[in-house]
């Protein structure tokens, strides 16, 4: 893996290579996500969606994940004021980094206009970056345009797995295979979506405004959401594609990546 420094914090990073005279397909993670974990389960499906699209890749683990630098005090009182913030994350957490951080990263890298392939909170960046700024298309799997209920119990009980001892599978453990500072990634996350203030996130506005091709995926079983979240993108993007799929949960890139992979070959077709 390789490192960029993006005003004093490095960043891990990973470039699959491939054409260059199509959009390149940019990876944006889960909440809990890095770039290894895109590859766990012993499967490299973005190096198969790249493959399969004819498509150069790239994927970046965002700060506080994989093996880039951990946020300062990330249980702290939350101190804004600079392109980095400090202490805990606050509710347009997933806005900075559409909005700051991934624009500055795609400079640096000399990324213009990629297809955003993003999954939950990385489906929501990638929305909210759509929305302001040029991209050649966008895949959203499990987004998250508002809270639901459904969600706020999942990551609650998240953290009671995560806190629930060492068991040698547990939730902490697994993770800590993916995480330089697994606390740091975990926290970050955990933290904010269970804070009273985060249950007024809602970007359906901000979809409204989005001009790209998009392609928003749910899988039926999806602990963390349901199809609401395609319904009301769908009231918002005129000409979004949508795609539903049966036993899948959180996850379509593991739980059905052949059927998943085919459906974004055939949307990205035409997509220069």
């Amino acid at each position: 893996m390789d490192r960029i420094d993006i005003r004093g914090v490095e960043l891990e990073f990973a470039h699959i290579p491939g054409p260059k005279e199509r959009a390149p397909l940019v990876f944006l993670h889960e909440g809990l996500g890095s770039v290894s974990m895109w590859t766990q389960r012993d499967r490299d499906w973005p190096r198969e969606l790249c493959a399969t699209t004819g498509r150069a890749g790239w994927l970046y683990s965002r700060r506080g994940y994989g093996r880039s630098d951990p946020v300062a005090d990330v249980r702290g009182e939350p101190r804004g004021g600079a392109f980095w913030h400090a202490g805990r994350h606050e509710p347009d957490y997933m806005h900075r980094e559409a909005w700051h951080v991934l624009p500055e990263l795609l400079q640096r890298l000399d990324v213009n206009r990629p297809v955003l392939i993003g999954h939950s909170d990385g489906a929501s960046i990638a929305l909210l970056h759509a929305s302001r700024c040029p991209v050649a298309a966008c895949v959203v799997m499990a987004p998250h345009v508002f809270v639901e209920d459904i969600a706020v119990q999942a990551i609650d009980e998240a953290r009671r797995l995560y806190e629930a001892g060492p068991a040698e599978k547990g939730l902490r453990q697994r993770l800590a295979r993916h995480h330089a500072d697994v606390d740091n990634a975990f926290y970050q996350w955990n933290d904010v979506w269970l804070s009273p203030a985060f249950r007024r996130f809602d970007i359906r506005a901000d979809c409204s405004t989005i001009q790209a091709p998009l392609l928003a995926v749910q899988g039926l079983n999806d602990e963390y959401g349901s199809l609401q979240q395609l319904r009301e993108i769908e009231a918002r993007v005129p000409g979004v594609q949508t795609l539903e799929l049966a036993s899948c949960g959180h996850s379509p890139h593991r739980d059905q990546p052949e059927q998943l992979t085919s459906a974004i070959a055939g949307f990205l077709n035409n997509v220069r």
